[in-house]
């Protein structure tokens, strides 16, 4: 079946793709950049607006794959504890990269505002919920960690939760005032207008077919075309091919499903998330939710692994969202739809440079629309020479593949269901 997200919330509120230029000519450009999503055009724009071009070749259109299909959650911080990236890296280097982490969101909003891009964004924080009771400490371990790196948490007991989200599945959570929430499509084209306005060339519907070294820089083609650029970003994430040796295997692309109802009642609407934040819950394989600005609610979690804009595929997500607030489904779900979000094996964005002209970046694991607008600043900074690969506020790795990555899929259905097992609530739902 063909990758299609035609049947997203986001697109209907976008409309039709713009028309975004086709390479049709031979061209020479200072950076090339594999991929329109927000990591490739936050790098161009970045570039531009330091004065050095930037070309983004995409495959379909900017914001087609995961930057324009994800929850639309702006979840500031890496995947792990502040402590951990100390112990793990060091002190100097684990406090820049805590740091970094958790200045994603702010950086985004920063840039949004600064570009005046509308895209439905709003910042009413973060909840991170305990799934069940046994997960109540791993979450209060992780809210004890932040408040002793002076983060802006809050615990909440069962009854604070349930005054925020309508129901009292959660026996704690606690909540990041720094999260927020957007439409990621309208986002993705916003930022792919402004780097053209900047000075930065952004094409549709133009694959890079093959990349090759030089004597004077690199070699690609696309369309039948040859661009030649002194130094190149690969920024495929989710959706990399064969045009680097191993990329492909060095993460694993799992899909992520989403429902939107059609607008809720006006009484439904002041049950479900009155709070209007943001929720994701704790665990391996989680569920996560919103309401947006227009009344519908938005739930996202493990569904088929392959593409799918069928709701009746992704009935487990719908029972979910009908157990936490019982009448909910007679809204209607309205949207359906899915796409490849990047799972590296560390759980952290991977950066190679293989070359001292080219990097390559992916892996936001689920965290990616602040975390990859945020890196494409750094990453231009090093594009254009001005900081070298180690200065970059994540550190660069060896490309590695995954053993017997041809078996990703069986792996994916295999931990979903040891979680789904694990999960009490789960055994109810399916009932």
């Amino acid at each position: 079946m063909a990758e299609t997200a035609e049947n997203s919330l986001y697109l209907n509120k976008a409309g039709p793709a713009p028309a975004w230029s086709r390479l049709e000519d031979a061209l020479h450009v200072p950076v090339a950049i594999v991929g329109g999503g927000l990591t490739g055009l936050s790098t161009a724009l970045h570039l531009a607006e330091s004065g050095v071009q930037a070309a983004v070749f995409e495959a379909e259109s900017p914001g087609w794959g995961a930057s324009g299909r994800n929850g639309g959650q702006l979840n500031p911080g890496l995947k792990f504890d502040p402590s951990w990236f100390i112990s793990r890296f060091g002190e100097a280097r684990g406090r820049e990269m805590i740091g970094f982490g958790w200045s994603t969101v702010d950086e985004t909003v920063a840039l949004i505002n600064r570009l005046g891009i509308d895209c439905d964004l709003r910042r009413n924080g973060t909840l991170r919920a305990a799934a069940s009771a046994r997960d109540v400490a791993s979450v209060r371990r992780s809210f004890d960690d932040m408040t002793a790196h002076a983060m802006d948490v809050a615990w909440l007991d069962q009854a604070d939760v349930a005054a925020l989200t309508g129901h009292e599945r959660y026996p704690a959570a606690f909540l990041d005032r720094r999260g927020g929430d957007l439409n990621p499509l309208l986002f993705s084209r916003g930022l792919a207008v402004a780097a053209q306005a900047a000075g930065a060339k952004v094409f549709g519907d133009s694959r890079v077919r093959s990349l090759g070294k030089t004597a004077d820089g690199w070699r690609l083609e696309v369309n039948g075309q040859t661009v030649r650029a002194d130094r190149v970003l690969i920024a495929c994430n989710g959706y990399a091919d064969g045009l680097w040796p191993g990329l492909r295997q060095a993460s694993v692309p799992v899909f992520s499903s989403v429902l939107a109802s059609h607008p809720l009642s006006e009484d439904m609407a002041k049950t479900v998330m009155p709070g209007r934040q943001v929720l994701y819950e704790s665990g391996l394989v989680t569920v996560y939710y919103r309401v947006d600005s227009a009344g519908h609610l938005i739930i996202g979690g493990r569904g088929p692994m392959r593409p799918s804009s069928d709701a009746r595929r992704m009935q487990a997500i719908a029972r979910h969202a009908e157990k936490l607030w019982p009448g909910v489904s007679r809204a209607g779900w309205q949207f359906a739809w899915n796409g490849r979000v990047s799972v590296t094996p560390d759980h952290l964005p991977n950066i190679h440079a293989p070359d001292p002209s080219i990097l390559i970046a992916y892996g936001y694991n689920g965290r990616g629309v602040a975390l990859s607008t945020a890196l494409g600043r750094h990453l231009a900074a090093c594009l254009s020479g001005r900081i070298a690969p180690d200065d970059l506020p994540l550190p660069p790795s060896n490309l590695r593949r995954i053993p017997f990555h041809r078996f990703w899929p069986v792996g994916v259905h295999l931990t979903v269901a040891a979680s789904r097992l694990r999960s009490g609530f789960f055994r109810q739902i399916v009932k």
